[in-house]
């Protein structure tokens, strides 16, 4: 549910966008959610659809692009992703830790005509 508060903002920052580059349409919106983000990218979409309708981002796509956690290995320093209740290092079978990669959020780019 906390997705609807984002999406709104999420057209409300793409309609400014439009708006100060005297676009006549939002034509994508390009997305980075990671998966430890606290967002799900399903839901986003699926409000965007409706929060955008009447704005100049009616229409637009929603590109999503998701971001999967990786670890990085406390022996070896290797960077891989994380498997499901493993947090060995398929390099040298040492520990991983966790690291900042999967907790993105951000609009990457958005395109208007």
């Amino acid at each position: 549910m906390h997705e609807y508060p984002i999406t709104s903002q999420i057209v409300k920052i793409a309609s400014e966008y439009a708006q100060k580059a005297q676009a006549a349409r939002v034509v994508k919106i390009n997305l980075v959610v990671g998966d430890y983000s606290g967002f799900i990218g399903d839901s986003i979409s699926m409000y965007f659809d409706i929060l955008s309708e009447g704005t100049l981002c009616e229409g637009a796509e929603l590109a999503i692009r998701k971001v999967h956690p990786m670890l990085r290995c406390r022996t070896c320093g290797e960077l891989f992703k994380k498997v499901p209740f493993s947090f060995e290092c398929p390099k040298c079978g040492g520990e991983g830790g966790p690291t900042e990669i999967g907790k993105e959020f951000y609009i990457e780019s958005i395109e208007v005509e």
